[in-house]
């Protein structure tokens, strides 16, 4: 009986579970990133950039390699990588902001009882675990985007060309800085939304509109960025570093982010920092008016 009772129990959890944050997570963030896609691309490009000391400064800036790109390599480079990213946000979107939304539930059942150090603790454990299970579908959009036309072959030839050339590590390479910015860029993004919107609305200034969703986003987007943006920098190095010849030139995070200042600068952490805003703005405007929408179907 005591068996039958605690999976009757198990039973009922999991039909109470909230299965909509998940799916709308998902597809929220499949729109933001097709949408937002170029913009990432150049920003790939521009961090990459000046990664070994005999390489070619080819990008003056986001437009410049926005232009450089189309015109050299032809509008379909702009979407190289778009397979991985895709299939990145299907897995990565869903399960952040599912995660996120139900680790809120287990904290406060109420929006309005919600605090800045909840939403940042529940944002930091949903980004780790998303952005670690989806790490493979990063590491293989990133060289997409850093090598275009160079890389040859359809999305899943060439996960398993990693996999038989570099192993399992390969697929998850750089997933600790990957993890890292997750936990900086969700644990800043979605309490800054939700405690933005939350005080907006809470304020009388504006109701639970479009607009209220635009100016909140706009916010985290803006947060995002400027807290992500130098670990941003070495992930990218440290995933795209395979291609290059020799030992790897960054052994961690650390050491990535000391060698990019010792060699290039304070600043050059801070390289494609326009592109990741611009990026991260109107993604998650895109996403957030999206997902909000979503939420009021009558599902």
């Amino acid at each position: 009986m005591a068996g039958l009772q605690q999976t009757e129990g198990a039973n009922t959890d999991m039909a109470n579970l909230n299965w909509k944050p998940f799916i709308y997570g998902g597809m929220a963030s499949i729109v933001a990133e097709f949408g937002t896609f170029p913009i990432d691309l150049t920003k790939t490009r521009l961090q990459v950039q000046g990664q070994t000391h005999c390489a070619e400064v080819r990008y003056r800036g986001m437009f410049h390699a926005l232009l450089r790109i189309g015109r050299e390599e032809g509008v379909r480079a702009l979407y190289s990588g778009i397979s991985p990213a895709l299939l990145r946000q299907a897995s990565y979107g869903t399960i952040k902001i599912g995660t996120y939304n139900t680790l809120k539930k287990l904290f406060v059942s109420q929006p309005e009882d919600e605090t800045m150090v909840i939403n940042v603790f529940c944002g930091v454990v949903s980004g780790v675990l998303s952005s670690c299970l989806a790490n493979p579908t990063d590491v293989l959009k990133i060289r997409m985007q850093a090598q275009g036309s160079l890389l040859q072959g359809s999305m899943m030839a060439n996960f398993i060309n990693i996999y038989q050339t570099e192993g399992t590590r390969g697929l998850w390479r750089g997933v600790i800085p990957t993890a890292q910015r997750a936990a900086i860029v969700v644990g800043v993004e979605l309490p800054v939304y939700d405690i933005t919107k939350k005080h907006l609305i809470l304020s009388g200034l504006m109701g639970d509109t479009i607009l209220t969703h635009f100016i909140s986003s706009f916010t985290c987007g803006l947060a995002g960025a400027l807290a992500s943006n130098p670990v941003d920098v070495v992930r990218t190095r440290m995933m795209n570093q395979r291609v290059l010849a020799g030992n790897p030139i960054y052994k961690g995070t650390l050491d990535g982010v000391m060698q990019t200042w010792k060699n290039e600068g304070f600043f050059a952490l801070y390289k494609g920092f326009w592109p990741n805003w611009l990026r991260l703005g109107p993604w998650n405007i895109i996403f957030f008016i999206t997902f909000e929408q979503l939420k009021k179907l009558p599902l």
